[in-house]
């Protein structure tokens, strides 16, 4: 094998709601062959469904690789760990109690190959949270939650990518009246921490700048709508910079995006789903992903739904599922060469000792 296949990533990949595009964006982005060159990904789906959609969308060509349990890789093939489902084909358009108990079951392998060390991370592809919540008893909120908990953390960090900036959340997935009592001083500081960790180390920005938004209009105007800012998160700025992390803010979001000047940041802290996911999703120009910051393991996906109302027309663009796919194998790379130069840095201090 080549030097370049040597350094692939073995990439796993949660089919999510096989009723929506999920699947449709990785058979479009495996069915480029210079993928290969970059990556070995392991694809969890029913093989049955599979094949019926490499049909429906005429994607025959692609090579399939079904794994045993030797998990023997081979070169420039999408590899299948086939799991067991009733469904022979996929309902396109809406989410039915059988892809919903899939992708729940997909999301379970994936997630148990990769603490076991058989694939170096993992890519979600779209599944609609409210049937896999009643009709596959998914106890979670979503990815961001779910992945939380299978890696006994506490907290982690929904950090939205595109080519124009890296914006981190604060609050989950949460109702909007809930989002003003999670905002503690305790809780932005922790998640300004994962985000400057995430920076220096999955992304190699050593004094990363990072913005924190405030979650009033106007940022609050001084108490005048609102105390949070005063509060609760100028004082988390405060104490993230007397630990010599660049934060600074809080400021209002509307102007903070409409003038660029998230361009002068390293990364910026929104306060809520909303704030983050609206310019994040506008500057990506459907190319955006979702990367997990804070986990022990590397997780991203792309930013869009599950999108029924286009499932099964052949209409749907793998863009941002290659480009999570990209920044995975990314990141990877990135806390290999963290853990290389840490080591070079224990050992040297060693020697002089």
């Amino acid at each position: 094998m080549s030097k370049k296949g040597q350094n692939r990533v073995k990439i796993g990949i949660s089919v999510g709601d096989v009723n929506g595009i999920g699947l449709e964006v990785i058979l479009k982005t495996f069915n480029d062959q210079r993928m290969f060159d970059f990556c070995q990904p392991i694809l969890y789906c029913s093989k049955a469904v599979l094949d019926y959609q490499m049909k429906t969308l005429q994607l025959n060509d692609l090579k399939i690789n079904l794994l045993g349990e030797d998990f023997n890789l081979k070169k420039s093939a999408l590899h299948l760990v086939d799991v067991k489902s009733p469904m022979s084909n996929s309902t396109f358009g809406n989410s039915t109690e059988e892809s919903a108990v899939l992708a729940f079951q997909s999301l379970e392998n994936c997630i148990s190959d990769l603490q076991d060390n058989k694939i170096n991370a993992m890519v979600t592809a779209p599944i609609q949270k409210e049937s896999m919540q009643t009709l596959a008893n998914f106890e979670y909120g979503g990815h961001t939650e779910y992945l939380n908990d299978k890696d006994g953390k506490e907290d982690s960090l929904m950090l939205m990518i595109s080519d124009h900036c890296k914006i981190g959340i604060v609050t989950n997935h949460i109702p909007l009246q809930s989002v003003s009592n999670e905002i503690t001083t305790e809780k932005v500081l922790k998640k300004i921490n994962i985000l400057n960790k995430s920076l220096k180390v999955d992304f190699g920005i050593r004094k990363p700048k990072i913005a924190v938004l405030g979650l009033n209009p106007h940022a609050g105007e001084n108490g005048a709508i609102g105390k949070e800012e005063s509060k609760e998160i100028l004082p988390a700025i405060q104490q993230a910079k007397n630990i010599n992390i660049l934060a600074f803010g809080p400021y209002p979001a509307d102007g903070f995006f409409a003038s660029n000047s998230y361009a002068n940041y390293d990364g910026v802290l929104a306060m809520y789903h909303d704030q983050g996911l609206i310019p994040s999703k506008m500057l990506s120009k459907s190319g955006g992903i979702n990367y997990t910051a804070g986990l022990s393991f590397v997780r991203t996906s792309p930013d869009h739904g599950t999108a029924f109302e286009i499932a099964g027309k052949n209409l749907a663009k793998p863009a941002a599922f290659r480009n999570a796919v990209y920044t995975a194998i990314e990141i990877v790379k990135s806390r290999i060469l963290e853990e290389e130069l840490t080591a070079n840095v224990l050992e040297t201090s060693k020697n002089r000792s």
